[in-house]
């Protein structure tokens, strides 16, 4: 005759049947819970997030939703082993697959922050500095700090798993240094990459010199920076130099403090001579985005009479300043011509004295 309470006391592996039982419900209302629990979290999440602007709640959904089913299943059979008694062995095996499992899901999560944080940082970057902005820098510092949490989840698990991990983190410590030595030069140039991207000398498009050597910057790499010269030539300057280096950056001149000087001939007039500072400040006065600063006459010459100018253009660019000078160069030789005076050139006059020398 079938006798229900015999079978579910009965021993298999040390354990009786209805303990088995109790282990499968104990996992399948572990698992429906996690299931249920994820589905309502993320709906409510969700329908939150419908009315906010903050891009925080997509996070923590994206989170949740990348918690899938191994981590539930591992969990629910750590859970439900409790209830019977198995050998070490497989408390162990359990055990370390629930560990491994959870460690995975952390760092996952981790770097799905890691990577929120480098994509704000990178909108932010192309709306300040549009197609200026490099991104390798921010994404290559972005893998580091994901390897860095890699190891060190690693070496947490060796150390829950009973391993001492003193030995290997000295090791770890001894051929990181060894490598960092090997890798001198490289490592110097990465980090000073890191430094140019987020100090910011100069950005790409910048017209910089660097001590006999000038151009316009056209990439800013890992351990490279490319520089197109006025020549045409692409110089290549690793960023180590770069950051030890005194550079004038030309693109952040706000404006341009331009000196020349000009002579006219000895022989002019002393009428004339009083009135050419006065034309030339009306010819400069006369120039768009030019601020005149003084005008003397400041020199006798060997062969002329000296005008020092000074003035100020409120632009960066070069070409637009030639193009200023050229037209004050224009006009203030066609006033000198309508005035008739002579703009001075190298002469050398000579005198002889001469002696009579009785015979």
């Amino acid at each position: 005759m079938f006798n229900l309470n015999q079978i579910l006391n009965s021993q298999v592996f040390g354990n009786s049947v209805a303990n088995y039982l109790i282990v499968l419900g104990v996992f399948i209302v572990i698992i429906a819970v996690l299931r249920m629990f994820k589905s309502v979290i993320v709906q409510k999440i969700k329908s939150i997030a419908k009315g906010t602007e903050t891009q925080f709640d997509d996070l923590l959904i994206k989170i949740i939703d990348s918690v899938g089913l191994p981590f539930y299943f591992v969990l629910a059979i750590y859970i439900s082993f409790q209830f019977i008694s198995l050998p070490d062995i497989v408390i162990r095996i359990v055990l370390y697959a629930f560990l491994i499992t959870f460690a995975y899901y952390i760092v996952k999560a981790i770097q799905q922050v890691i990577d929120f944080g480098v994509e704000r940082i990178n909108q932010k970057m192309i709306k300040e500095e549009g197609s200026k902005f490099d991104p390798s820098v921010i994404k290559l510092f972005a893998k580091i700090v994901k390897g860095i949490v890699w190891g060190i989840a690693i070496i947490l698990l060796i150390q829950n798993f009973g391993y001492d991990v003193t030995a290997l983190v000295a090791g770890l410590g001894i051929g990181g240094i060894a490598i960092a030595f090997a890798l001198q030069n490289i490592l110097e140039d990465i980090f000073s990459s890191f430094s140019i991207h987020f100090d910011k000398p100069f950005q790409v498009d910048d017209f910089i010199i660097i001590g006999n050597d000038m151009g316009t910057v056209k990439k800013i790499g890992i351990k490279s920076t490319r520089i197109q010269t006025l020549q045409g030539e692409e110089l290549i300057v690793s960023n180590k130099e770069l950051t030890g280096a005194r550079i004038r950056n030309f693109k952040k001149m706000e404006k341009r403090r331009i000196v020349f000087k000009l002579g006219v001939a000895y022989e002019t007039s002393f009428e004339k001579l009083r009135r050419i500072p006065d034309m030339i400040k009306e010819i400069i006065n006369e120039m768009n985005l030019v601020e005149l600063n003084r005008v003397h006459f400041t020199n006798f010459g060997d062969s002329s009479l000296d005008f020092e100018v000074v003035y100020y253009l409120n632009s960066n660019e070069y070409n637009e300043y030639m193009d200023i000078q050229e037209k004050i160069n224009f006009s203030i030789k066609d006033r000198f011509d309508k005035e008739g005076i002579e703009m001075a050139y190298p002469t050398q006059t000579i005198y002889y004295k001469s002696n009579n020398v009785p015979h």
